[in-house]
């Protein structure tokens, strides 16, 4: 009888072990797959912060796609009182020139009516960049003459504000210089230079940022 017990006890604990492991085994699945869902649930989070910015913290007016994407410079009275320019530069290094909204050009009667790319030596219109290398690009100082915008009483010379590689002039201007009215900082820009970042440094410190302008020329 004793040996019959022993037996059923040991066919017990047999029978007892593989359970136990297979709670064991049960729990060591559950807590991974618990941590996957709680980091699972902290990334939603995260996203949805992202994603769904605090509505307290939103500006009344949205950033507009060149505040959004460049840092905003201006050189007032470049060369001449009242030739107001500005410069907008790309995380990449690019400048983006043209009239700023408070150039003299804007003011006289019966507004722009032409932009000529024809100044000094050579028709700017006519430069052609290519490739990666920026082959043909031209470089040139600050005070170069970019183009020669025309109004019905006067005209203006526009120039590069900082020294680099012209890579683009707008020759859209040339057959619609109302752009330069209607979207003088998007559109109607007059062209795109490369400058080097130490010449960048230097023509930095000599313009003067958004606030800066708009402090100066009363715009606040």
């Amino acid at each position: 009888m004793s040996d019959v017990m022993v037996d059923h006890t040991q066919k017990l604990e047999e029978t007892a072990v593989p359970n136990n492991l297979e709670q064991q085994d049960k729990q060591d699945e559950e807590q991974p797959q618990q941590s996957v869902q709680e980091n699972a649930e902290y990334e939603d989070e995260e996203l949805h912060k992202l994603l769904v910015p605090d509505i307290t913290q939103l500006p009344l007016i949205p950033p507009s796609a060149v505040e959004f994407n460049f840092a905003s410079y201006f050189a007032p009275d470049f060369m001449k009182p009242g030739n107001d320019q500005y410069v907008y530069r790309h995380a990449n290094g690019l400048c983006v020139v043209g009239l700023a909204s408070t150039h003299l050009a804007f003011k006289d009667k019966g507004g722009i009516t032409a932009v000529d790319f024809n100044v000094g030596k050579s028709d700017r219109s006519g430069m052609k960049v290519t490739g990666k290398r920026k082959k043909n690009a031209q470089h040139f100082e600050s005070n170069t003459a970019l183009c020669k915008v025309c109004t019905n009483g006067d005209s203006y010379i526009v120039r590069c504000c900082v020294k680099g590689s012209l890579l683009e002039v707008n020759e859209r201007l040339i057959k619609q210089p109302e752009l330069l009215h209607s979207s003088a900082d998007r559109e109607g820009y007059i062209a795109i230079i490369m400058p080097k970042p130490a010449d960048w440094l230097k023509v930095k410190a000599s313009l003067l940022s958004l606030e800066e302008f708009k402090k100066l020329r009363a715009l606040c």
